[in-house]
């Protein structure tokens, strides 16, 4: 993937009086250019116990006054590689982030997720459908970390009861 996005230089002293501690600065530290690991279950909600592993690519960078992020992302799944995206946008008022995901195989933009980070953890939740059924899709980020992070997905069928991790992705920086 080219560089496609750069992130300007901030200062400590610049990043500690222009932004309030809020949470707007959550997703700091995904900006730039990252390896990826992904695991993804191959049937979901299906009781399949069979994983997918695959490479890809991942750039962030800060939009909207660091309000709002977008990362690009390229799959290389074993039925075919493709692209996806995010857009992340934070709501000051509530302090929630809320999440798209942007499939380049499906026009439109995803249900978002929302919530935040709690003790170095983010949370994100929505109500959706999975072939026809209504679930909740859950995103974490955790062990976070300068050069690595980890994603999951997981998906209930009983409000949020029980989970399915259905897809993991480990992020190492580039360069």
């Amino acid at each position: 993937m080219s560089a496609l996005f750069t992130k300007p230089a901030i200062t400590t002293d610049q990043a500690s009086t222009t932004a309030p501690r809020d949470g707007r600065d959550d997703f700091d530290w995904l900006a730039g250019r990252w390896a990826v690991s992904h695991r993804k279950l191959r049937k979901r909600l299906a009781g399949d116990t069979h994983w997918d592993e695959f490479a890809g690519q991942c750039e962030m960078r800060q939009i909207v006054g660091g309000l709002a992020n977008v990362d690009d992302n390229l799959l290389e799944q074993p039925s075919g590689t493709y692209r996806g995206g995010a857009l992340r946008l934070f709501d000051p008022v509530e302090k929630l982030w809320s999440i798209w995901w942007i499939d380049s195989r499906i026009p439109g933009l995803d249900t978002p997720v929302r919530g935040r980070f709690e003790n170095g953890v983010g949370t994100f939740v929505a109500e959706d459908t999975w072939e026809g059924r209504p679930i909740v899709v859950r995103f974490i980020w955790s062990e976070i970390a300068e050069r690595s992070a980890r994603w999951e997905q997981a998906f209930s069928t009983d409000a949020g009861a029980t989970w399915e991790t259905n897809w993991i992705m480990r992020f190492d920086r580039v360069g």
